[in-house]
């Protein structure tokens, strides 16, 4: 089938924020009630259980930092109750976790962010809940005789909840006690967590990142879930955390993307190569990431972007170049700026939605989790990569202003061994993209079709030769041209 997708996802450039490490505010203790006093310290060494604080309020005083980098569309990591720092253990769908400033806070939040045409979409961890909710309390309570039984499935009897040195006896996400999977065979479970979908919808949510939907996997409860959103919302965008092939999801009607993580190997193998740092990647959904000259990355990013999905999915993409369950951008590619600034200007022109990790964009390092989930260090601009954001800041504003970096096809039109480059086109508007990935500069020489006529727009190093389609690109840089 064709798919649909929302239109303004294709200009969208969202910003991925854990909320318990953005922003603080202070109007706790003032116009909303105290926080609990044993937090950690803003910005200390985050650990598995500690808390610092961050809250709905902080990221409605940081907006006017996300409209002047240019974003216009916000991921929140889930903000639902729930007695961990992450919030992927929910206790309860139908309440904002106080500690972020409760329902109210949120509605404050959504309004603040919608007036500034930012678009929110939420985390939604419909395949498993937290040993406090209800449902599961219930079980530990009144054993089997809860009427709430089948709403897990559960192995035996009495449930072992906590004991940690044995194992769990019902299903739970990768074996954690804490992590008790639903029974999304039962219809009640069914409708609770469209419910919940379609509930967020209506108080004015753009959209849902979905949690590991494929251990869900059952397409007809995610058909039913696409078809009782869009009846809310037509333009509500459904993107699923999936790391690799997604056609079974992608067809049109389930959901709208995929955090594109296959992106994100790709521009790490090439911009990267085999000066990246992979001692955190194989704990993570990335594994190891092979290095890739620029042969195999064209060959990538045509079969990305042209061969497996249909167009609307693909502008529907959500690239990034990390997130929360990955190491940090700067950290994988060891502290080295150009590599880093290469690959915020492939994410920033390719086809699909861009996401930008909180904090990527000023260099913030990070391992493996919960090290890529340090505080953004307000307190501490000093050790901000103020090129670097600046760098961000013009990519983002170029994609803002040129509509075939947001909505044209894509082609890649040369490689070689270090240099790559692409073409996107949107009716009689065209930019082009080159990147030489190498130390030594690049001499190359374009097909007598490419639409070098261009004037450059933004541009490193490097110089159009007399004689016509000849361009030389020094090392380590990369070059855009749009009309």
């Amino acid at each position: 089938m064709s798919a649909h997708t929302p239109d303004w996802v294709q200009d969208a450039i969202f910003y991925q924020i854990f909320p318990d490490r953005f922003a603080k505010s202070e109007r706790f203790g003032q116009d909303y009630p105290p926080k609990p006093t044993n937090l950690q310290p803003w910005g200390a060494p985050p650990t598995t259980h500690g808390f610092q604080g961050g809250d709905l309020l902080g990221i409605i005083e940081r907006l006017d930092y996300l409209t002047d980098l240019g974003i216009n569309a916000i991921y929140l990591n889930p903000i639902f109750a729930s007695a961990s720092n992450h919030r992927y253990h929910t206790y309860d769908y139908y309440q904002i976790d106080p500690l972020l400033g409760g329902n109210r806070a949120f509605c404050e939040f959504l309004n603040a962010a919608h007036q500034r045409g930012i678009r929110v979409i939420l985390d939604g961890v419909f395949n498993h809940a937290s040993r406090g909710f209800f449902q599961f309390n219930h079980l530990l309570e009144c054993g089997p005789e809860s009427p709430y039984v089948d709403w897990f499935h559960v192995h035996g009897w009495p449930v072992n909840a906590y004991l940690e040195n044995q194992p769990p006896n019902y299903a739970a996400w990768w074996g954690l006690h804490a992590l008790p999977k639903f029974n999304t065979n039962t219809p009640a479970v069914r409708e609770f967590l469209w419910n919940v979908g379609t509930y967020w919808l209506e108080q004015g949510i753009d959209g849902w990142r979905l949690d590991v939907p494929n251990e869900i996997d059952d397409d007809s409860f995610w058909q039913e879930f696409r078809r009782r959103c869009k009846a809310v919302n037509p333009e509500a965008y459904i993107v699923g955390e999936l790391w690799g092939d997604a056609r079974r999801w992608l067809q049109g009607d389930q959901f709208d993307g995929q955090m594109n993580y296959m992106f994100t190997r790709a521009a790490y193998g090439f911009f990267a190569g085999e000066r990246m740092d992979q001692t955190d990647t194989g704990r993570t959904g990335l594994g190891y990431m092979s290095p890739l000259d620029g042969y195999g990355f064209a060959a990538e990013l045509h079969r990305l972007f042209n061969e497996m999905y249909d167009s609307a999915i693909v502008r529907a993409q959500m690239n990034m170049l990390g997130s929360h369950d990955t190491p940090r951008l700067m950290t994988v590619a060891c502290h080295d700026r150009d590599t880093v600034r290469l690959m915020f200007m492939c994410l920033l022109t390719v086809p699909g939605a861009p996401n930008i990790y909180y904090g990527d964009e000023i260099g913030l390092p990070g391992r493996h989790d919960p090290d890529c989930r340090r505080a953004f260090p307000w307190h501490d601009e000093e050790s901000w990569d103020r090129e670097l954001l600046a760098e961000v800041q013009r990519l983002v504003a170029l994609r803002h202003e040129l509509p075939a970096l947001r909505r044209g096809d894509f082609e890649v039109v040369y490689a070689t061994h270090q240099v790559v480059v692409y073409q996107r086109r949107y009716g009689e508007k065209t930019a082009v993209v080159a990147f030489n990935a190498g130390v030594e500069p690049a001499t190359f020489t374009v097909p007598p079709d490419f639409s070098f006529h261009l004037p450059e727009r933004l541009t490193e190093t490097g110089e159009v030769l007399a004689g016509g389609h000849v361009v030389q690109l020094s090392g380590r840089n990369g070059r855009i041209w749009a009309n």
